[in-house]
């Protein structure tokens, strides 16, 4: 097992069959069932992807056919995605949120010829999609569960998929993926949508292939990951697989590793599934560090004066540029009195938790970093498989910053400021979508449309997405996410957006903190109903006192001078966040708007 291994593979299968052959009985795959932890190995696994290859094309399955996927995180999804893969045929992951319409739009876009499908309650909004596209040919359902009458749809079993002479069937992998290279589709990634009807962006083996060489250049140059195997890493899976993160950063980098995958049993129980796992690395999105750091910040003040008053040194020493000799008493008392605590909340053998998806507000990554926990802010999309780069020791982190780029991946910053990337990992354009792509390749390059510039070191400052900046009436640039970080720190304040393009000042949508709000009704003695207390001239002062607060650090076209209070907090469900946890501008404006509008009118 070595990084070169990466470069000379031809394809994703192939490399996991050489993983697979190399690791054979060590376990691969682990999900809870029962209460217990339960492991597939690496020799069952390649068995289960060989033989359910072979059945899928003896459905009449074809090379290039597209297999729309739909499942919550576990082993079936990493095994149909490789055996997708391994039959010649490309997957298209989706999102278990999807409604009707949208799995309607990607059967359509991608013309997908069969589905995968996990279970009867991830059917329901799917089916009567398939009933309605007319190029479905086969359904096949992960756990059994009846199925309706569906006209030209067959349906199927995925244990019935998986048996069968499994020699033969390796043999018939082994032959067909040796006419798969790194430029053939691999997969057609969705993106979340947070401006618009989600595009297909065409993922070919060799950008997923190129990321994963890049990523695992870094740990091993800056955390030791050996890759003889003798000490294995450990990866928790639970960020959605259909969003391209993941599934290049929590799948097929950690096969590319030789590790194993736990997959976790679910947001809620996230927390337990840590300290049960013992990861020793994690992909993790800026919102979930967002709640990780105020659950340990309230763990700590329960603890007393103390311990608050080790955190606050912490983040004060955590802070500077430079360690003072002053501070290391102190620093010594931290390490062996505060930060063990936190460590052992996150399993005691973390390495690092890489941060990607959107924007990490730096004072987040310097919470966990005075915590003793290595954050990894990462840049990139799912156009470039997804990762451009990413922060790393030897080169120093930087919490304003995103990180060099990855082995094998040019970087340059156009006239406007705009972040352009070249190399394998850039896809080959949106499916079925020329016009598109031709905006967003130009002369071979990505045009990502974020705004940033390389600071002296090498790493990628990002301060905005081109499209996102509010630029106001008086032609000044303002970032909105950078605002909207800062007023999602304040402990009253749960979710926020800003708007004020082509207007004299910023205004802001306010969901306040629901625990918070329950402890302010609590000492006020009100009656806690969030839509209720929003009325009350006292609860609505304790936000704009926490928005203030903010100003205080702002620019003066930056300050927020108006907010109203949203009806609901922003979710998946509403479609108000995208399934990674970024807030959709465009469904919040739409619902929004007139409420916010009138904030310039008062």
């Amino acid at each position: 097992m070595q990084l070169a291994d990466f470069d000379a593979s031809p394809n994703l299968v192939a490399l996991f069959l050489s993983r697979a052959d190399e690791l054979a009985e060590k376990p691969f795959l682990s999900a809870k069932r029962d209460g217990a932890w339960h492991a597939l190995s690496w020799q069952e696994a390649a068995r289960q992807v060989c033989l359910a290859a072979e059945a899928l094309r003896e459905l009449g399955l074809n090379a290039g056919d597209r297999v729309m996927l739909v499942s919550e995180n576990r082993p079936e999804w990493c095994l149909a995605d490789l055996a997708i893969m391994a039959a010649g045929l490309v997957t298209v992951p989706a999102y278990i949120t999807n409604t009707e319409r949208d799995h309607l739009h990607v059967l359509e876009n991608s013309g997908a010829r069969a589905v995968i499908v996990a279970s009867a309650k991830l059917a329901k909004p799917l089916l009567p999609a398939v009933l309605r596209s007319n190029a479905v040919a086969h359904l096949v359902a992960i756990e059994s569960f009846k199925l309706p009458q569906m006209g030209q749809t067959a349906g199927h079993e995925w244990a019935t998929l998986l048996t069968g002479d499994g020699a033969a069937a390796r043999a018939a992998v082994d032959a067909r993926i040796a006419g798969i290279g790194r430029d053939d589709l691999a997969c057609l990634i969705y993106t979340s949508g947070t401006g618009g009807a989600p595009r297909g962006v065409r993922q070919h083996h060799g950008a997923i292939l190129c990321n994963v060489a890049g990523a695992a250049t870094v740990l091993a140059e800056d955390f030791d990951w050996d890759a003889t195997g003798r000490h294995r890493e450990v990866f928790l899976s639970f960020l959605p697989l259909s969003h391209a993160y993941e599934h290049t950063g929590g799948q097929f980098l950690p096969i590319g590793m030789g590790a194993e995958i736990y997959y976790a049993e679910g947001l809620e129980k996230l927390a337990g599934n840590i300290e049960e796992v013992r990861p020793t690395l994690m992909v993790v999105v800026p919102r979930l560090f967002e709640v990780l750091r105020t659950r340990i910040m309230k763990q700590i003040e329960k603890q007393g004066r103390l311990a608050n008053f080790l955190m606050d040194r912490a983040m004060k020493i955590a802070g500077q540029r430079k360690r003072r000799l002053i501070d290391l008493p102190l620093d010594f008392v931290i390490e062996r009195a505060l930060r063990p605590k936190v460590r052992q909340k996150f399993g005691g053998r973390l390495k690092a938790m890489v941060s990607g998806g959107a924007p990490l507000n730096p004072e987040v990554g310097t919470f966990f970093s005075a915590m003793g926990l290595t954050v990894l802010q990462g840049y990139g999309q799912t156009e470039a498989g997804p990762v451009v780069s990413c922060n790393r020791p030897r080169v120093g982190l930087k919490m304003d910053t995103v990180g060099p780029p990855l082995a094998g991946v040019e970087v340059k910053i156009a006239e406007d400021g705009e972040i352009l990337v070249r190399g394998e990992l850039v896809m080959h354009g949106y499916w079925q979508n020329p016009s598109e792509t031709a905006k967003a390749l130009i002369g071979g390059w990505l045009h990502t449309g974020d705004i940033g510039h390389l600071d002296e070191a090498g790493r990628i400052v990002i301060t905005d997405r081109k499209k996102d900046m509010i630029v106001n009436d008086k032609g000044d640039n303002v970032s909105p996410q950078k605002i909207e970080g800062m007023l999602t720190l304040q402990p009253e304040i749960g979710q926020a957006m800003v708007i004020g393009d082509k207007r004299p000042y910023v205004v802001g949508l306010i969901v306040p903190d629901a625990e918070w709000a329950l402890a302010w009704a609590r000492a006020e003695h009100e009656h806690f109903d969030f839509h209720e207390l929003q009325d009350l001239p006292a609860f609505r002062s304790a936000i704009r006192t926490a928005i203030d607060r903010v100003n205080r650090d702002l620019s003066v076209t930056e300050k927020v001078r108006q907010f109203a209070f949203a009806d609901e907090a922003f979710t998946i469900d509403n479609e108000e966040m995208t399934p990674s946890l970024k807030i959709r501008r465009h469904k919040l404006k739409e619902r929004y708007g007139a409420r916010l509008e009138a904030l310039y009118k008062g």
